[in-house]
């Protein structure tokens, strides 16, 4: 990817964390003419251009605001959302899981709001290739414009499919040319022969399931296909700490339950693994009533109105415009060398 540092002073278009009393956080794209607006007072966008991260600014009430620029986690935690995100946590566990790697070729279905794409694209690196499936127009806008404000430009590293996985992936890749795949999705075993005709002998599948019906119906199609290794399974929970001179305790509140991540390996073809001694399950076979009473709906999950949803789309893409803005500026600038404006440290 070419898309420079995020370093140096602020710059129209970019964007920019601001924490203010009482560890308020706001998220901010810098325009010429734009205000924070909140009920501590007037913050003026043209007051943070020019300063270098890490800088504090007061608003017209003597406020005091901390500017830097999000991190990919703070980012897409406060990125516009199609569709619920994949957090860090899960994100860094499904790079190191899945072993995505500098040049790989990956798969992801779906994309989602792009938060996963963003880790994906920074594993795979500038020699890798991502190819992100998504059934639905909408979702794959915000995920685009998402990506694209935080890498300034749209990646040629990547690349967006709008359709059905099974239908698509063996019209877009060549059998055995995939080294990983990534599926986020209700229903993943329902790809899982696709992905094995797509994935290169030892490639890795990882699936990302909410509920434990979803990973135990994931598990056992992964064995009964004998194409794959045995699937493993884990979820990750992550717990703070309060550290305050001697006062050091875990935080009242922690990320615990997200997702499941389960990985397989693809066996070369005619291959058969050795037998795993398992006790016998009471049982084994599946059927859609037992999937559907953990669908998002019937669990009580909150789906997105199209009205709201069209509305995450704009948002995403006056973010993105505002990217391409800042984008030009650094292009337009002189090597940081020669001007001394950029901090070798930052």
């Amino acid at each position: 990817m070419s898309a420079p540092r995020p370093s140096g002073p602020f710059r129209e278009g970019d964007r920019i964390q601001l924490t203010g009393p009482k560890g308020r956080m706001h998220t901010i794209t810098l325009r010429a003419d734009g205000e924070l607006h909140t009920h501590h007072g007037v913050l003026r966008h043209r007051d943070l251009v020019g300063l270098p991260d890490g800088s504090v600014v007061e608003n017209s009430s003597g406020h005091e605001y901390l500017a830097l620029r999000p991190l990919l986690r703070d980012f897409v935690m406060s990125m516009p959302r199609g569709a619920a995100i994949v957090y860090p946590k899960d994100s860094a566990q499904i790079i190191a899981q899945a072993d995505i790697f500098p040049g790989a070729v990956v798969v992801e279905a779906g994309v989602g709001s792009g938060a996963l794409s963003l880790s994906l694209l920074r594993a795979i690196g500038p020699e890798g290739r991502l190819h992100s499936f998504e059934r639905r127009d909408d979702f794959a806008e915000v995920a685009t414009a998402n990506v694209e404000t935080f890498l300034g430009e749209t990646p040629e590293t990547w690349s967006v499919v709008v359709g059905d996985l099974v239908e698509a992936l063996p019209n877009t890749l060549d059998a055995g040319s995939v080294d990983r795949v990534v599926l986020d999705m209700l229903a993943p075993w329902e790809c899982i022969d696709a992905v094995a005709d797509a994935l290169t002998p030892g490639g890795v599948v990882l699936c990302y399931v909410a509920t434990a019906t979803q990973l135990s119906r994931t598990a056992e199609y992964i064995r009964a296909t004998g194409l794959y290794t045995e699937p493993e399974s884990s979820e990750t929970m992550v717990r703070g700490w309060h550290v305050e001179g001697l006062a050091v305790r875990p935080d009242h509140r922690m990320v615990a339950h997200t997702g499941f991540l389960i990985t397989a390996r693809r066996l070369a073809p005619g291959a058969v693994p050795p037998d795993v001694k398992r006790r016998a399950a009471k049982k084994t076979s599946y059927g859609d009533e037992d999937v559907e009473l953990w669908t998002p709906g019937a669990v009580g999950d909150r789906e997105i109105t199209d009205k709201n949803l069209r509305k995450r789309v704009r948002e995403a893409q006056r973010a993105a415009q505002g990217a391409r803005i800042a984008a030009e500026v650094r292009t337009a600038e002189p090597e940081a060398g020669a001007s001394g404006g950029d901090d070798p440290s930052a």
